[in-house]
């Protein structure tokens, strides 16, 4: 859950404990009001945005008063048991208060925030404040059968009534609940498939160990089916699994991760080695597994190691045509992601030019996920405190394959990579790069790896936006490097963008030692433009030291040009407009003024 929270700050003075809360609540999102700092995500107006949030079903923690949130989302509370949690903190983090949400990790969230912060959670859940346990938010580890069924049954414990308890839990034992050896209710604790009720509360212990292996590319529907039946037949809650385990060279295997998903649980993967080392214990060690994939066992030998030396094997391997399946269970729940290793993440991500709002949520929630940050020092300065506490992989421009391999590298070795790009990480930048570099298979691992591309807001985007609507007809993005390109190339697509009147955007114009190919370029485009068209220079976009240009394609002059400025010709019918003391603006129309006269 903590993944999700937006943190709402509204005032400078609130910004130290905003990135204190944030500390607490890794992975959760800044989300600042203009003028009160910087953060992961920008707003304007309060009342909307946390609708917005709300609507979304993420949790809110508001540095505020609590009023401010209540009179924000009154209009929208309905369903009380859809509501994301809501939790006002006050600015000098004396008091955190739950107000909505309190059943649905409101609470939980309220008391982790006050130890951190050494304050005070104001719980009034009449049940937490009666009992001191919430019901329906069991400690890590455990799962609740059906939560719906926890509303009457702490309304028959406010009333008078007595639970016994089956099975063992230290968080159930030393609460306050009122038990009884002849309690009329029953809270049960078991791995075991149970039915709950009314008068039964079922928690299921994440102690079961699921290991599976399966043929390349098998169906995802013969390895869920199989492992569904087998906890069946075993009578085996499928809540009490922890995740699923398998050898390390069944990571891209889409059938294992179309289990976790269906289960709901992470799968995590072990060397051969690892998996060699549970042979003692195997029911099944077959000489057929171990010459093909080098271990003696996979799905009992996976379900092993992942529950630990205490566990007992308590569904020996069974089989359908093209996949198996084992289960051990530990004497503890089992923590899945401390087991093994999970399938290596890469994000491509393009932050955009380099203003905080400018970056996408998703490359924010994407960048705060990750492990490792991999990319050009100043992209890497440019996400602020999105960046604190990770490590960080720094290349120098020039080094964008090395770069790129290590993200890959990083990334098989089951890490969360985030590879950084300016701009929008497909356009000039190091997602084309990454794909051709797993096109050669070079490393066996980065077949496993799951890869994302996040887009930014690219420069041409920034460029058009700050000068208006140069883009509002057809265009084309022309990068004058000649490193990677030979400049007869560039030259003959800079000749058809002239003879088509497209509006041009020159990405890498000019450094210190290359400086003819931008004049070129002008002379190719001013034999098919009137003199007055015009040119937008760009510079350092999003940035303190942002500064943009008008000129025209008659009076251009490559000196103002370096490699920070984009450069924008515009069409033949592309025009430059004045409002006065409100500026001047750059758009091409796109032929409506004709279409109403006609």
């Amino acid at each position: 859950m903590t993944t999700n929270i937006a943190i709402i700050q509204l005032g400078p003075g609130s910004a130290e404990l905003a990135v204190q809360i944030k500390e607490v609540l890794r992975g959760a999102e800044i989300h600042c009001r203009a003028g009160a700092g910087k953060g992961d995500v920008g707003f304007t107006e309060i009342g909307a945005h946390l609708r917005a949030l709300f609507a979304q079903g993420r949790p809110i923690v508001g540095i505020c008063a609590s009023a401010i949130l209540i009179r924000c989302l009154a209009g929208r509370l309905s369903d009380k048991t859809a509501e994301p949690p809501v939790i006002a903190v006050a600015e000098d983090g004396s008091a955190v208060v739950p107000l909505l949400g309190g059943h649905g990790g409101a609470n939980k969230l309220a008391r982790q925030l006050a130890l951190a912060l050494g304050s005070v959670a104001a719980i009034t859940t009449a049940s937490e404040t009666r009992f001191g346990i919430a019901l329906d938010e069991p400690p890590e580890g455990y799962r609740l059968a059906d939560r719906s069924l926890v509303k009457p049954f702490v309304a028959q414990l406010l009333a008078g009534a007595r639970c016994r308890l089956e099975g063992e839990a230290d968080w159930l034992r030393q609460s306050d609940l009122p038990t009884a050896d002849e309690g009329a209710l029953t809270i049960a604790v078991t791995d075991q498939a149970a039915c709950p009720g009314r008068d039964r509360l079922v928690y299921h212990p994440a102690n079961l160990a699921l290991g599976v292996g399966c043929a390349r590319d098998a169906d995802p529907a013969e390895l869920i089916a199989l492992v569904r039946d087998s906890l069946a037949d075993a009578g085996l809650s499928p809540l009490s699994i922890a995740g699923i385990f398998s050898i390390d060279v069944k990571a891209d295997e889409g059938a294992m991760h179309a289990l976790a998903a269906e289960l709901g649980v992470p799968a995590r993967f072990f060397t051969p080695d690892r998996l060699e080392e549970e042979r003692p214990r195997l029911a099944n060690p077959s000489e057929l597994v171990f010459a093909e994939v080098g271990c003696h066992g996979v799905a009992e030998g996976a379900a092993l190691a992942a529950a630990g030396g205490e566990a007992d094997l308590i569904l020996p391997k069974r089989k359908s045509t093209n996949a198996t399946c084992a289960v051990a269970r530990a004497p503890t729940p089992i923590d899945a992601q401390a087991c093994g290793r999970g399938r290596g993440q890469l994000a491509i991500i393009g932050i955009g030019p380099g203003k905080d709002d400018w970056r996408t949520p998703e490359a924010s929630v994407l960048v705060g996920r990750a492990e490792c940050l991999v990319g050009y020092g100043l992209y890497l300065d440019l996400l602020g405190e999105l960046a604190d506490g990770k490590e960080r992989h720094e290349f120098p421009l020039g080094a964008e394959e090395a770069r790129v391999r290590a993200a890959l590298d990083l990334a098989a070795e089951g890490r969360d990579v985030a590879l950084i790009s300016s701009g929008d990480a497909g356009i000039y930048a190091m997602a084309s790069l990454a794909f051709e570099l797993l096109a050669t298979a070079q490393n066996p691992g980065w077949a496993r790896i799951a890869v994302r591309v996040a887009p930014g807001i690219s420069a041409l985007q920034a460029a058009a936006a700050r000068a208006g609507a140069p883009l509002g007809h057809d265009f084309c993005a022309i990068s004058l490097s000649d490193l990677l390109t030979p400049w007869g190339a560039i030259r003959k697509r800079i000749e058809a963008a002239a003879v088509g009147d497209f509006v041009v955007a020159f990405y890498n114009p000019a450094s210190k030692k290359r400086r003819h190919q931008l004049d070129e370029a002008m002379t190719v485009l001013r034999a098919h433009r009137p003199d007055d068209t015009p040119v937008i220079l760009a510079r350092n976009l999003g940035r303190t030291e942002e500064h943009i240009v008008f000129t025209t394609i008659a009076a251009f002059d490559s000196d103002q040009v370096d490699m920070l400025t984009l450069v924008m010709v515009g069409a033949s019918s592309t025009r430059r407009i004045s409002q006065g003391h409100s500026g001047e603006w750059v758009f091409t129309p796109r032929g409506y003024e004709g279409k109403n006269n006609s």
